[in-house]
């Protein structure tokens, strides 16, 4: 559903989050590790997230990526967003130029209640809330491993 983008930020910016509760900041290399990503395309990811200000990065030794207070807020929604943009969540699906209420593609009213859906599962909970679920163990943002 998500592109692989956007799988990346997302768990990349909950692994800053679980950090960040535990007042450490990460870099882009360890973050590449924790979230099994390439180094240089975190890199280019967390930048993305940085501009739209859903992270914090300072420079140097003691550097870092961050959130705190100021991103609290923030949804898998804006993560989104900074990375692929808005035509997940509106636009034809069929990328028909002229498709509305009035004059529907095939699957407008079907997507139309899909998209209504997937706004509400983005923006239920804050990137902070669901980096306290994956402290406490009660979510994964790593492979999980299916014993048989």
């Amino acid at each position: 559903m998500f592109s692989k983008a956007s799988q990346y930020a997302i768990k990349a910016i909950i692994y800053i989050w679980t950090q960040s509760l535990q007042d450490s900041k990460v870099g882009a290399k360890a973050i590449g590790a924790a979230i099994d990503a390439p180094e240089a395309f975190t890199a280019k990811i967390l930048q993305q997230l940085s501009r739209a200000n859903l992270i914090g990065s300072i420079k140097g030794p003691n550097g870092g990526f961050y959130a705190n207070e100021s991103h609290a807020n923030k949804t898998l929604k804006d993560v989104v967003r900074a990375v692929d943009g808005e035509s997940l969540f509106s636009g034809c699906s069929l990328g028909l130029n002229k498709c509305s209420e009035k004059n529907p593609c095939p699957l407008h009213f079907e997507i139309v209640e899909v998209r209504k859906k997937l706004d509400h599962m983005l923006t239920n909970k804050s990137i902070r809330h669901l980096a306290v679920e994956v402290i406490k163990g009660e979510t994964n943002i790593k492979h999980i491993i299916q014993v048989e």
